[in-house]
């Protein structure tokens, strides 16, 4: 089985990053994590990439004047190392419409919320001040307008009575870790097929 090449983009800790190296050991999971790219030096998922021997790249995105500059030169780490598909994990950076563009059907996004409810940031606390029952995780694939694509799958997990920001974010995380890389073997079985 020939396995798509995938690369996972990190902002931080590398919690689903860990989740997605994890189920890519098993032989018939159809992506290979070949590329661990972050834009920032100290994040925490460099060392889960590291201590997994998979190769990774920091892109600072301090280090370009423009947002396409930065997509730029991302997009150029990615087709040297002959990557297929993106997986967007934690990747705290909005891209330029054309890189969402140019890797159409090959870039997708996890995201801590039941899109469409709550996209953006800071989602649960818009979770707890809205007093819905239920939230949960999207991955979705990406397109230009901000956790707009279409989805692949979701997960949920009920808000209970005096949940904080802390015990909301802990179960959505847990979720994520299941999510995460099902939902990134689903595309890349379908990227096979191509």
């Amino acid at each position: 089985m020939s396995r798509v090449k995938t690369v996972v983009l990190i902002s931080g800790r590398g919690s689903n990053l860990a989740a997605l190296i994890e189920a890519a050991k098993a032989k018939d999971y159809p992506a290979e994590i070949a590329l661990v790219v972050s834009n920032k030096a100290d994040a925490g998922g460099l060392a889960v990439a590291r201590a997994a021997g998979v190769p990774s790249v920091v892109i600072a995105h301090k280090d370009f004047a423009t947002r396409e500059a930065f997509d730029a030169a991302i997009d150029s780490a990615l087709r040297e190392a002959g990557i297929a598909l993106v997986a967007e994990a934690g990747f705290m950076r909005i891209h330029s419409a054309w890189f969402v563009e140019r890797w159409k059907g090959r870039i997708v996004n996890i995201h801590p919320s039941l899109l469409p409810l709550f996209p953006g940031i800071r989602v649960h606390e818009q979770v707890l001040a809205a007093g819905v029952a239920e939230s949960g995780c999207t991955v979705h694939h990406m397109v230009p307008e901000l956790d707009s694509g279409p989805i692949i799958a979701q997960a949920r997990v009920p808000v209970l009575p005096g949940d904080t920001v802390a015990s909301l974010s802990a179960r959505v995380l847990a979720a994520e870790h299941k999510l995460y890389p099902e939902a990134l073997k689903q595309v890349a079985l379908g990227l096979g097929r191509e």
